[in-house]
This record gives structure tokens, sequence and C-alpha cells, in this order.
């Protein structure tokens, strides 16, 4: 009989079981398996570095390059205003509250909305809307028409526009 089938203890002492038991069962290594794991292990730290230097800010979701800035005033749904213009929600259009929780339309009456926006291509109908929260907020410059977005240079990776 072995450690590992005895009686289980509890609480800290069984935590400490496991680990024994664990490191048991890992067989020995040689010393070129031993590099080579070790090798693979510095490689994926280093890949995980790199993506972590690459990605957007925390608390910063991403969005596609299409997506334009705007003040979005919600009123008897599919009504809306989008920078003091009238506009329509596209049948099937998708609210993202700052959590990236959906929200119904009716949720977001008698308040204007500081968003990102897309439209449906065929109708130009609101299709996907952001309500930003602070990160994305301070998030600056960030195109509020098609026209600034056709000029200036998106970054996808850091989610930020560069003005030309």
């Amino acid at each position: 009989m072995t450690r590992c089938d005895s009686a289980r203890p509890r609480g800290f002492a069984r935590l400490i079981s496991i680990s024994i038991c664990a490191q048991a069962a890992v067989p020995k290594v040689s010393a070129p398996k031993a590099a080579l794991l070790r090798l693979t292990a510095a490689l994926g730290l280093a890949v995980t570095i790199a993506h972590a230097q690459a990605s957007p800010p925390i608390g910063h979701r991403s969005f596609p390059p299409q997506a334009l800035r705007g003040e979005l005033w919600v009123g008897a749904p599919p009504l809306a205003q989008l920078n003091g213009q009238p506009e329509r929600l596209a049948p099937g259009a998708r609210i993202r509250g700052e959590d990236n929780l959906l929200r119904l339309p009716t949720q977001l009456t008698g308040r204007a909305w500081l968003v990102h926006y897309t439209r449906e291509p065929s109708s130009g109908l609101l299709m996907d809307v952001w309500i930003l929260n602070r990160a994305e907020m301070m998030n600056e410059p960030w195109p509020a028409s098609p026209a600034e977005a056709s000029t200036w240079r998106f970054d996808p990776a850091s989610q930020r526009w560069v003005r030309p």
C-alpha cells in the first residue's frame, strides 16, 4: 500500500497528499527531455508576453474597424437619434452594455449614451451598438464618420486609430 492508497485526509492535509501523489505519478525525465520541456515552457511564456503587449488595454473590448463613435439616444424602438440625427435600429440589432451583456432598446430610453456602432450594409440601419465603458471612452481618437475612418489608420491588435 502506498501513501496515495491510504484513507483520504481532510483540509490542508488533503491538498498536500494530492500534491505528493501527483509528484509520485510523474515519471523521471532524462536531462535532454527536461531541457526540451524548459525550452517549450520558455517559448510559451514568450508568446504569452508578446500577446499581452499587443492586446488592447484591460477593460477594453475589441471592435471591428468599421465601428464608428457617436452619441445614441433611444426613443420608442426602433426609433433612435445618433449624433442628433434621426436613425432606426435594424431588425435584430444587438446593443451591448458596458459589461458586454445584451441590452434591450427599452432599457436605454431617456438617456444619451456614448457608443461605438456599425451599420447594416444593405439598409444602412444601426446593427451593432456597444455602450462604452470608461477605458473605451478614454481611447481617443476614434472616428465619428466614414470619411474619417477611410483616411485614418486602425491597429486592430491595440484597438488604436492614428490620424494622418
